[in-house]
C-alpha cells in the first residue's frame, strides 16, 4: 500500500496538466482578489488589508486530483515593499497539510491569508513554516470593517480565508505547512533567490507576469503595513 501512494503521489505531482504555470498562477491570483474585493460587505475588511504587510492567495487548480495523506496548493506572496511601501515582487510557495480545510475535487476552494506584521512575514519566508505551531493563525473576519474581530483575530500573525462557490469565510490554516517553492522562483526570475531576498529584502523588481496583481492591491490598499527593519 505505501508503495501504491507513492506512485499516486509521484503522478499527481508530475502531471503538466494539474499545474498552471507562474504567469497563469499570478492572473488567477489576480482574479481571485478582484472578485472578493467587489463586494465589500462579504469581502476582506478594509482596514485589516491596509494593516497587512503581506498578502497570499492559494488559487484553486487541483480539481478532480488529490494528494494521499493529506491536500496540496500552489500560491503566491506578495508583501509591501519594506513592509511599509508600495506592493512588490511576488515569492511562489506550496501548502499542504492532513485537514485544513484545502478542498480538492467537487468543490474547488481558493484560499487568501493575510500576514499582518512584520514578525509574521520573517516566518513565513522560512524554507518551512507549519502554520498554528511555528507561526500564530486565524480564520479571518468578513465585511467591510474588522469592528467584530475576536481578541485571538487581531492579535494572529496570519488570518486566513476560503472561497468555495462563491462563498467566502473565514478560515483556520492551522497544520497546514507551507515550503517555498525555489524551482518556481527561479523559473520566474532567472536565477536563484530566496523568498527572504524576495519579500523582506526586495532585492528584484516586480516581473511583468506579476504587474496586474500589484496593480489590483494598490487599487485595494495603496498604503498600510509596517517596516520590515526588524524582520
Amino acid at each position: 500500500m505505501k508503495k501504491v501512494a507513492l506512485v499516486v503521489a509521484v503522478l499527481v505531482l508530475c502531471s503538466p496538466a494539474l499545474f498552471a504555470s507562474d504567469t497563469t498562477q499570478l492572473e488567477k491570483a489576480t482574479d481571485v482578489i478582484n472578485e472578493i474585493m467587489r463586494t465589500p460587505d462579504k469581502g476582506i475588511p478594509h482596514d485589516l488589508l491596509n494593516r497587512a504587510v503581506c498578502v497570499g492567495v492559494v488559487p484553486s487548480e487541483l480539481k478532480g486530483a488529490f494528494m494521499v495523506g493529506g491536500n496540496y496548493g500552489r500560491g503566491v506572496l506578495v508583501c509591501r515593499t519594506r513592509g511599509n511601501g508600495p506592493w512588490g515582487a511576488p515569492s511562489m510557495f506550496t501548502i499542504g497539510g492532513g485537514s485544513f480545510g484545502f478542498q480538492i475535487g467537487a468543490k474547488a476552494t481558493d484560499v487568501v491569508f493575510l500576514v499582518m506584521n512584520p514578525e509574521g512575514a520573517r516566518k513565513f519566508v522560512q524554507d518551512s513554516v507549519k502554520l498554528g505551531a511555528e507561526a500564530s493563525v486565524a480564520g479571518g473576519p468578513v465585511g467591510r470593517t474588522a469592528e467584530g474581530a475576536t481578541d485571538a483575530q487581531l492579535h494572529a500573525e496570519i488570518l486566513s480565508y476560503s472561497r468555495t462557490r462563491g462563498a467566502f469565510a473565514g478560515l483556520s490554516l492551522s497544520g497546514a505547512v507551507v515550503h517555498q517553492d525555489k524551482g518556481a522562483n527561479e523559473q520566474l526570475y532567472g536565477r536563484k533567490l530566496t523568498a527572504r531576498q524576495i519579500l523582506i529584502q526586495g532585492e528584484v523588481a516586480v516581473p511583468p507576469q506579476a504587474r496586474d496583481l500589484d496593480a489590483t492591491l494598490t487599487r485595494y490598499s495603496n498604503r498600510g503595513g509596517q517596516s520590515f527593519q526588524h524582520a
